[in-house]
C-alpha cells in the first residue's frame, strides 16, 4: 500500500496539480487537508475518473480535510464526536484495506499567547483523547496530515531564529509528544533519524529556493503498521512549478499485513 499526506492549499485552485500528481504517482490513499471547500463543492468528477473514491469534511473558505482512495472506505467519521462544540472541519477517518485512516489539520495557532493558540492547544488533546481508545483497540492506525508543529529543532531550518515561536513553541511540542507518546511512531523520522527534512516552505521571501523549511507534515502510525513501513520520503517536486502549495506530499510505503 502507498498512503499520503498532503495540505493541497485549495483543491479547486490546485486541481490540475492534483489530479496530474495521481497519475503519476497512484498512491493507494490520499489524506488531503486545507482543501478549501464545502463537501458538495468538492470536484469529485476528475478524482473518480481516476478510479478514486473521495470522503470529505469540508468548510466554505476555510480548512476542510478527505480521504481519497482507489477502493472502498467505509466506516466515516467526521470531527471527533466528543460532544465539543466546533466549527472548524479538521478531521476526517475511513476505514480503507483494514487501516483506520486519518486525515487532519491541526490548527495553526496564529501567534504563542493568543486564543487561537489556546485552541491549538486544546485541539492537539482532543486528538489525544480521540487516538487513545482507538490505539488500544481496532484496526491498525495511520493519521496524516498537517500538524502545524515541528517536533524538534532538526524540523526547523533556523531553531534560533523559530525557537519559542508558534509552531516550534515548548507547549505545542509537549502536547504533540503526548499524542505521539501513546505509542504512535513517527513514520518519516523513523525511516530518516537525523536527517533534516522539510514538508513546508513559506512562500514569502524565496523561502523553497533557499530551503527555509519545517517539518510540520507527519503520518503517525499504530505500533504494528509502522512495522510495515518499507519506506517513507517527503515529494519535494510537488512544492516546484507553477502554483504549489506551500506544503510538499509525504509519501509511505506498507508491505502487505
Amino acid at each position: 500500500m502507498k498512503l499520503a499526506t498532503w495540505n493541497v492549499n485549495g483543491v479547486r485552485a490546485r486541481l490540475d496539480r492534483a489530479v496530474g500528481w495521481l497519475e503519476r504517482h497512484a498512491p493507494d490513499v490520499v489524506c488531503l487537508q486545507e482543501i478549501k471547500c464545502e463537501d458538495d463543492k468538492f470536484p469529485h468528477a476528475p478524482f473518480e475518473a481516476l478510479g478514486y473514491r473521495v470522503v470529505t469534511c469540508g468548510q466554505k473558505g476555510f480548512h476542510g480535510v478527505a480521504i481519497v482512495a482507489r477502493g472502498e472506505l467505509s466506516d466515516v467519521e467526521r470531527g471527533f464526536g466528543d460532544g465539543v462544540e466546533d466549527a472548524q472541519a479538521r478531521v476526517v477517518s475511513a476505514t480503507f484495506a483494514g487501516v483506520r485512516v486519518v486525515s487532519v489539520y491541526v490548527p495553526n495557532g496564529e501567534a504563542v499567547g493568543t486564543d487561537k493558540y489556546a485552541y491549538k492547544l486544546r485541539w492537539l488533546e482532543r486528538l489525544r483523547a480521540w487516538v487513545a481508545p482507538r490505539l488500544a483497540s481496532g484496526p491498525p492506525l495511520a493519521i496524516g496530515g498537517d500538524y502545524n508543529v515541528a517536533p524538534a529543532d532538526l524540523d526547523v531550518h533556523d531553531p534560533a531564529a523559530w525557537a519559542g515561536k508558534v509552531l516550534c513553541s515548548e507547549a505545542e511540542r509537549t502536547a504533540l509528544a503526548r499524542v505521539i507518546d501513546l505509542g504512535l511512531v513517527d513514520v518519516l523520522r523513523a525511516q530518516h533519524p537525523g536527517e533534516a527534512l522539510y514538508t513546508w516552505w513559506d512562500y514569502r521571501m524565496l523561502g523553497f529556493p533557499k530551503n527555509l523549511g519545517m517539518r510540520i507534515d507527519h503520518v503517525l502510525a499504530s505500533p504494528a503498521l509502522a512495522a510495515r513501513v518499507t519506506a517513507a520520503w517527503v515529494d519535494r517536486d510537488e512544492r516546484k512549478g507553477a502554483l504549489p502549495s506551500d506544503h510538499a506530499p509525504v509519501f509511505v510505503e506498507l508491505a502487505d499485513g
